[in-house]
């Protein structure tokens, strides 16, 4: 779900928390060492992603933040922002070229440069977590 969050709406902010989770304590967000990226910059996207993107001409970035059942995508066009709002069961991540890595939802995708020791240790962050949450499958029965 890409969905522009610049201004405060009950009905959107409830729509995001019941597909990703509400956010995680200020305790389990220490315990895990935190759960935002740091910030990555943005190297290919999806036609409705880069329609956006192409609107301004500032370097694009986003960063990632981690829910109990998703991840969110935060990026800025013009002075707004928009947020990619995936849950785990939809998510994505595979580590393409040299130093990038794709998140992928259904139709949308976004390319990320991963050219530093904590970008990749952020995304094996979200893997691990990932694994440890999804539900039991049936071949693991």
């Amino acid at each position: 779900m890409l969905v522009n969050v610049s201004y405060n709406n009950s009905d959107l902010t409830r729509r995001i928390d019941s597909e990703v989770g509400k956010p995680f304590t200020l305790k389990e967000r220490w315990a895990m060492n935190g759960i935002g990226s740091p910030k990555l910059f943005i190297t290919e996207t999806s036609i409705e992603i880069g329609n956006l993107l192409l609107l301004d001409n500032n370097l694009n970035s986003c960063n990632v933040e981690m829910r109990p059942k998703g991840i969110i995508v935060r990026f800025r066009s013009l002075l707004e922002t928009y947020a990619l709002v995936i849950p785990y069961y939809k998510l994505t991540i595979y580590k393409g070229d040299f130093a990038i890595y794709s998140i992928f939802r259904d139709h949308y995708f976004i390319k990320v440069k991963s050219d530093t020791k904590a970008i990749q240790k952020f995304f094996k962050k979200i893997l691990d977590f990932k694994a440890d949450n999804l539900p039991t499958s049936i071949e693991d029965l």
